[in-house]
């Protein structure tokens, strides 16, 4: 929201906005959901930047709203830390990240959502599968593992695995 402000020496109207260009740590996690802690954190992981005032409380740009909006999103998606890193360190310095420069982002990721749906569904069918049955042991199951079949793949849940 913007208003308009008399200026009494030219008394043309110019516009100031009715909001601060900075934020307080709480107010970032207040506007974004995120606890003040995990912005510490990923200020400390080098995930987004605030500046200290003459107190040397944090004080954020707005921008850093849609920086911590990627990092929780990526987080889902699946991405690792050093990859979110990766990722946010393409998106332009000296201006705040547009729609196109988000889209640049996502771009590759559709491919790991598809493949995330694909592992969750296997294990969603493992489930049913295994525990629908209700003996609970996999080594004599004659329906998922006669024969222990599994154990010459290797160790570990190497359905879920492969």
């Amino acid at each position: 929201m913007q208003l308009q402000v008399n200026l009494k020496s030219s008394e043309k109207w110019r516009r100031l906005e009715d909001v601060s260009d900075v934020l307080t740590i709480g107010e970032v996690a207040a506007r974004s959901g995120v606890a003040t802690s995990a912005l510490r954190f990923y200020e400390d992981q080098g995930l987004i930047a605030s500046e200290r005032n003459d107190s040397g409380h944090r004080r954020y740009p707005r921008s850093v709203l849609r920086r911590v909006a990627f990092v929780v999103f990526a987080q889902k998606v699946g991405l690792s830390l050093e990859e979110i890193r990766v990722e946010l360190a393409r998106l332009p310095r000296n201006r705040v990240p547009d729609r196109s420069d988000w889209a640049k982002l996502s771009t590759g990721w559709t491919r790991r959502i598809d493949d995330r749906i694909a592992e969750l569904e296997r294990m969603k069918a493992g489930l049913n599968e295994c525990i629908g049955c209700g003996c609970l042991s996999l080594d004599r199951c004659r329906f998922a593992n006669p024969g222990d079949r599994a154990s010459r793949r290797g160790a570990g849940p190497r359905y879920l695995l492969e």
